[in-house]
């Protein structure tokens, strides 16, 4: 709520709303339900095109859809009951059907122990859905790629299947050989492609645009990996580290899988991140595409390695603590005919074939096939793909791409979501994707309970993140992606005096109640060709000339580095329940992301990560780093990130400022370009003394040290006891603090039952650093830091350099004052 002076207040993340405009329910009763009914129970396959309504007794009655949890939440569902109710009888009867004729929803999303390659006893076993084929044969280098003597049998649910056993004991199919399925148009054409559940392909990296290869990948168990360690706990609140594998190298290469397990997992470890979600892992014939044009859905991308290879890297994650997300793409499939999913579309019906027909299957702005999302073997294929994913590697969870593609027929395309919730239950919405999705999301948690589901949705669907169960769509978080485009507006469109601190904080607080959000200021989105990261927009060309630590800092690069950890932090603190940050952008990496192409003569200069950057003592990229490093200690100690407690007390567009508690600190922003405040009153919940806990302006992040960090703030009761409306700025105590310009702190609440051992251990830290007793040049969170044992690194391989560089590991319980818990 905004009053006349231009406070804020907002009591413990009140929701918040879209307005009441939806204009026409259309009612249950007007819909013909039809749920797709599959063969017998112990056949493989199942012809989609066979469909009717499906009459069970345990379908959810209307009485308990009426009590779904979702309408308490969100009392303006209420209006879109109908729509809802018929989501709900699709998604149950869907699920039931599955479970009726296939054992159950997990052994369905179990498709990859039936089709593809299946070793067993005494041979090879392989199946592939092609209805459309007239016939078929498997070839590959095993049979010289003449498959007159293996031709396939097909059932009637259009299943093709051979067995081919073993010669003399060994596999008729040699590891590492290729493989493709040769079957015939029904118009006699006959064409190669690769099996649709391979799960490794390559290409001849000598022949330019030359096809991919299926492989058949069953190692020996000598070569097999064997994962030693047990996933991690699902952290309260995740702190993603989003990287791409392939331009991790400092050189102008493709980086291994085992170069980034060495070489970039330590570092993210290093930062305090707990979550890595990694991109591009499903293989891609175009590198260009950043990995969301997908061609073989249970494949490894090649370039970096083998399967083997980033079973070491998810391995090593967990030995560091990280859970590992995978960016998962199933809104849509590359166009590729010759060696993507595609390539099994001849111009069938909908009905058999992965894709829809015409329109409804091609993606015009992405050049791209989108699935038929109601078919049988759809459904088994995609859910299989993710069991896939968490049961062979180990993932923690996924990033669902595209998510708003998917929820709408119209998928987003110049559309402008208003909140008007006609725009989210209605005919627009893609009912089948929808239910996808909601079983997606039932077979993953019930499969892996503590797996973190995150959906990429710029819409604001209400329920997308509320539990199957609750009657909505089940993803854990929602990214927050309203965020990045307001900075990068104020960056690209506005003067600093033009900033309006009421419109950023409601930017960052403008999220649905219960459903939680994935908060950040910038991703690979914000950097790709044609855009520049933060720092860049910041600094630009000051960049290439004025990042030496060495001479004093340009007033460009000095507010540039200023506001980025501003900008991050707020982001961080204010702007969800969860942080991401891409690969790079926690130091400010420069200029733009590129991948290799024709128009920049196929270059890797721009598709790489200049870590040396960072590494060298004597740049300015070290400061931004090291407070990337402290926000994060910040967070792991105080769990902010989890807290519900979350109260803006103040903006000010005129003095630049803005302060609010998160959890138990209390944070103050001035934006101001020039103006100090001395003296400045901030209100806050509890009485007591207070400290700086985190401090942009610190030396060691390339600040000013213009804050004291060994000053008590002591609390002042305001107002009249009872009275709410008589405190300052509507909170019952307030403390005086110094604010600089372009500065961002954070204050915590000492305990005063520890303030013996809190002079104690300031004494000590004062004594480590070989300051006298009134100095101001270290961070009250480095203090407090200071000396640390890397502990959580001992169980990883790294780098002498590594070992030397101790992480920022917070541990201000037993290090420092206790601070109260209890949120």
């Amino acid at each position: 709520m905004e009053n006349s002076s231009g406070q804020i207040s907002i009591s413990y993340l009140q929701p918040i709303w879209a307005a009441d405009r939806y204009r026409k329910n259309f009612p249950l009763s007007s819909i013909k339900f039809q749920q797709r009914l599959p063969g017998f129970a112990h056949e493989i396959g199942h012809h989609s095109a066979i469909s009717t309504a499906i009459k069970d007794t345990s379908i959810t009655t209307h009485e308990e859809m009426e009590n779904m949890d979702i309408f308490h939440v969100d009392p303006y569902l209420e209006k879109c009951k109908d729509h809802l109710f018929y989501r709900w009888r699709r998604y149950t009867e869907q699920k039931e059907a599955i479970e009726k004729y296939e054992g159950s929803l997990e052994d369905f999303a179990r498709g990859y122990l039936k089709f593809g390659f299946i070793r067993e006893d005494d041979g090879i076993v392989y199946r592939e859905w092609a209805p459309a084929a007239q016939e078929a044969q498997l070839i590959g280098d095993f049979n010289g790629w003449h498959g007159s003597n293996h031709s396939m049998v097909k059932n009637q649910f259009g299943v093709w299947t051979i067995k081919i056993p073993d010669s003399n004991g060994k596999s008729p199919i040699p590891h590492g050989s290729k493989v493709k399925f040769h079957f015939k148009h029904d118009n006699g054409v006959w064409v190669d492609r690769i099996p649709a559940w391979i799960t490794y392909a390559t290409v001849d990296p000598t022949i330019f645009a030359a096809p991919y290869d299926g492989v058949y990948w069953d190692p020996p168990p000598s070569e097999r990996y064997q994962f030693q360690y047990p996933r991690p706990p699902k952290p309260e609140a995740p702190r993603i580290y989003e990287a791409h594998v392939g331009m991790s190298s400092e050189e102008p290469r493709v980086s291994s899988y085992r170069e980034f397990a060495d070489n970039v997992l330590p570092r993210i470890k290093k930062n305090n991140y707990n979550t890595v979600q990694l991109m591009a892992i499903m293989e891609h014939s175009y590198y260009g595409s950043f990995g969301y044009h997908v061609t073989n859905f249970f494949a490894v991308s090649s370039r970096s390695g083998t399967p083997e290879d980033l079973k070491y890297l998810i391995d090593k994650a967990h030995s560091l603590g990280l859970q590992v997300l995978m960016d998962v793409v199933h809104s849509h499939a590359s166009n590729n005919v010759t060696d993507g999913l595609n390539g099994f579309d001849v111009g069938q019906s909908t009905q058999l074939s992965y894709f829809h027909t015409e329109e409804r299957g091609y993606h015009k702005l992405w050049d791209s096939r989108l699935f038929n999302y109601n078919n049988w073997e759809v459904l088994r294929f995609l859910l299989s793909n993710l069991r896939w994913w968490l049961d062979e590697y180990n993932f923690d969870g996924f990033r669902f791409d595209g998510v708003t593609s998917m929820l709408y027929h119209h998928h987003g395309i110049n559309k402008s979501f208003t909140g008007d919730y006609s725009e989210y239950f209605g005919f627009d919405t893609d009912v089948d994707a929808v239910v996808y999705l909601m079983l997606a999301n039932t077979v993953i948690h019930s499969i892996l309970p503590d797996a973190t589901v995150i959906a990429e949705d710029v819409s604001g669907m209400p329920t997308l993140g509320r539990p199957v169960s609750e009657g909505g769509v089940g993803f854990d978080y929602r990214l927050a992606m309203g965020i990045p485009d307001r900075w990068i507006d104020y960056l690209k469109n506005k003067s600093d005096d033009q900033w309006s601190m009421q419109e950023i904080t409601s930017c960052l607080i403008n999220r649905r109640y219960s459903e939680k959000c994935i908060a950040y200021a910038e991703s690979h989105d914000q950097a790709i060709v044609g855009d520049k990261t933060m720092a860049f927009l910041l600094m630009d060309k000051d960049m290439y000339i004025g990042m030496s630590a060495l001479e004093p800092a340009s007033p460009i690069v000095d507010r540039g580095i200023a506001l980025h950890k501003m900008i991050h932090f707020i982001t961080m603190a204010l702007g969800g329940d969860g942080y991401l940050n891409f690969m790079g952008n926690e130091f400010g990496h420069p200029e733009w992301i590129d991948f290799p192409r024709e128009g920049n003569g196929w270059s890797y200069d721009k598709c790489r990560r200049q870590w040396n950057l960072v590494d060298t003592d004597h740049l300015r990229y070290k400061f931004m780093n090291a407070f990337d490093r402290a926000m994060n200690a910040l967070e792991d100690s105080f769990q902010f990130l989890s807290s519900t407690k979350q109260i803006v007390s103040y903006t000010s567009d005129e003095e630049k400022v803005i302060v609010f508690e998160r959890g138990d600190l209390v944070f103050v922003f001035n934006f101001h370009t020039e103006n100090t405040y001395d003296g400045f009153k901030v209100g806050c919940d509890l009485p007591g003394k207070y400290r700086v806990a985190l401090d942009s302006d610190a030396l060691e992040f390339g600040g000013h040290g213009r804050v004291g960090h060994d000053v008590d703030h002591f609390t002042s009761p305001e107002g009249e006891p009872g009275k709410p409306e008589t405190n300052f700025n509507n909170r019952p105590n307030s403390f005086k603090v110094l604010s600089p310009p372009q500065t961002c702190v954070a204050y915590y609440k000492v305990d005063e039952s520890l303030n013996g051992i809190e002079h104690e251990a300031a004494e000590v830290y004062k004594a480590e650093e070989g300051l006298d007793h009134g100095a101001q040049e270290v961070s009250q969170l480095s203090n407090m830091l200071e000396g640390v044992e890397d502990s959580d690194l001992e169980s990883a391989e790294v780098s002498e350099e590594d070992e030397e560089a101790e992480p920022i590991t917070a541990d201000l319980v037993t290090r420092y004052p206790n601070p109260i818990r209890g949120r």
